[in-house]
Order: structure tokens, then C-alpha cells, then sequence
């Protein structure tokens, strides 16, 4: 069973969606992703290098959601930055894309998310991290 391509996070409403899939390996300790994000009004994707600090680091964000806290992941000037406010402008959670070292282009989409969302991604993380043998580095 291959592991590739892999849902790592798959935030979506029906109408908006943040999506980033894990493409593929380029090393042990480097995957290659693409994040997409899609609404009525927009749809835009861009791809992005992740390493065992970033899957670290989104775990880390995951327990800042769970604990009700805005979080913000990949903000290090070398890719795309995800944003997640829980009260955002329309009565739901914002999830801000900027991807402000490449296209310079920002994209807010309010996602109504259900559910225990969080869990559910902490899920799809731990199954990743099994998949690819876990974190060194």
C-alpha cells in the first residue's frame, strides 16, 4: 500500500475548502505538498516542502485549536503560512492561506467546520507519521 498521496489536513464546509496532500517523498526526512485552497471565488494551490519540524509544529498548533487558542503554522518566510482563527468574521472558523515568499497572495475562507475536526486531524497526522516511519530530525 502506498502512502502517497496523503490527505494531511482537509478543512472543508462543502462550499470552502484548505487542503494540503502530501505528494510525495523526496527523502527520508522531506516530503513534497501542495496546498489548495477553493471557494466559489477563488481556487489557488501552491507547493510546499514539509520536514519533521513543520509535522512537529502542526501537532503543536492542533493542541492550540483544541484548547481554543487562534494558531498560526509555517510562518517562517520560506512558504505558505496557515492561519486559523476559531471566531472568525462570519460566525465560524477562518482559515487564512499567505503565501507571501512566492505569489505574495493572501486568501481568507470562512469554513464552517463540524464535528470534532481537531481529533480527526491529530488522527490524520499520528497515521502519517506511522506511515513514514516516524520523526527523526
Amino acid at each position: 500500500m502506498t502512502l502517497f498521496p496523503y490527505e494531511l489536513v482537509g478543512l472543508s464546509d462543502g462550499e470552502n475548502e484548505v487542503q494540503i496532500v502530501v505528494l510525495a517523498a523526496e527523502s527520508a526526512d522531506l516530503w513534497e505538498a501542495e496546498i489548495t485552497v477553493r471557494s466559489m471565488f477563488v481556487k489557488g494551490s501552491t507547493l510546499l516542502m514539509l520536514f519533521p519540524s513543520k509535522l512537529r509544529a502542526w501537532g503543536e498548533a492542533l493542541d492550540g485549536l483544541a484548547a481554543g487558542s487562534d494558531v498560526t503554522w509555517m510562518e517562517s518566510g520560506n512558504g505558505p503560512t496557515v492561519r486559523v482563527r476559531l471566531d472568525g468574521g462570519y460566525d465560524c472558523p477562518e482559515v487564512e492561506v499567505e503565501d507571501e515568499s512566492s505569489s505574495m497572495v493572501t486568501v481568507r475562507v470562512p469554513i464552517a467546520l463540524e464535528g470534532d475536526w481537531v481529533a480527526e486531524h491529530r488522527g490524520r497526522l499520528a497515521r502519517f507519521v506511522e506511515g513514514v516511519g516516524g520523526l527523526s530530525g
